[in-house]
């Protein structure tokens, strides 16, 4: 049963990320289950996981509909992460982990303008530093909240990043931990998620216009009423 609720969340999660899947309408778990050759009842699972998530609401009798990410849910996102990432970088640093070969990964991608191998080596450059700091479960933790972000587009779509500026911004974090600087690998991942962070932020809120809702026109102040003032 797992692995078959797994498979139509991966599904699902595919379909929103490429707008098969999208708000505003309703789709059946039936349909679901029938088009993926599955029961119902992992189709079921796998919308109440998703639910959980916040990434679909149920419909009674009727389906899910998909619910993107608001900007509140991104800066929680990212409050998490802060929480999370910037320890890891230090303790990496502590422990004398060697990122480069990752770095190298993402520098390749970089340069050869694969947006998609660029993502996975983005991806694993972060997993790599969680669990370098001998932490699996924080790398899962980590690894389903950049999932859901990743509904919203690809990295270069915030804020009009490039690749190369986003390749820039961990530079700093894995020449610190070729120096064993624990203290500067942390400073330079907080700086990193905190650009990303408040650019994603600030991306989500303007795409409601005409909102009268603060949290849409004052993206500023959501990041410091949820992560900070200080961040």
């Amino acid at each position: 049963m797992s692995s078959l609720t797994d498979r139509v969340v991966a599904h699902v999660r595919d379909g929103i990320r490429h707008q098969r899947y999208v708000p505003g309408e309703i789709y059946s778990v039936y349909q679901l289950a029938e088009a993926l050759g599955v029961s119902r009842s992992p189709a079921r699972e796998a919308m109440m996981r998703l639910s959980e998530a916040g990434l679909v609401e149920i419909a009674r009798n009727r389906g899910f509909r998909v619910v993107l990410p608001q900007a509140r849910d991104v800066a929680e996102i990212f409050a998490v992460r802060l929480a999370l990432e910037p320890a890891a970088a230090r303790r990496c640093g502590e422990r004398r982990v060697d990122l480069s070969g990752a770095f190298a990964s993402l520098t390749a991608a970089e340069q050869e303008g694969d947006e998609a191998a660029f993502w996975e080596a983005d991806q694993a450059l972060h997993d790599a530093i969680l669990r370098g700091a001998g932490n699996a479960r924080a790398a899962a933790v980590v690894a389903s909240l950049r999932a859901t972000t990743a509904l919203l587009g690809p990295p270069t779509s915030h804020a009009g990043r490039s690749l190369r500026e986003i390749r820039d911004e961990h530079a700093p974090i894995v020449e610190a931990l070729c120096r064993h600087d624990g203290e500067a690998a942390e400073e330079a991942m907080r700086d990193h998620l905190v650009r990303t962070g408040r650019l994603l932020v600030a991306q989500v809120a303007a795409s409601t216009p005409g909102s009268t809702d603060p949290e849409a026109t004052d993206p500023d102040a959501l990041w410091a009423e949820v992560v900070g003032r200080s961040l």
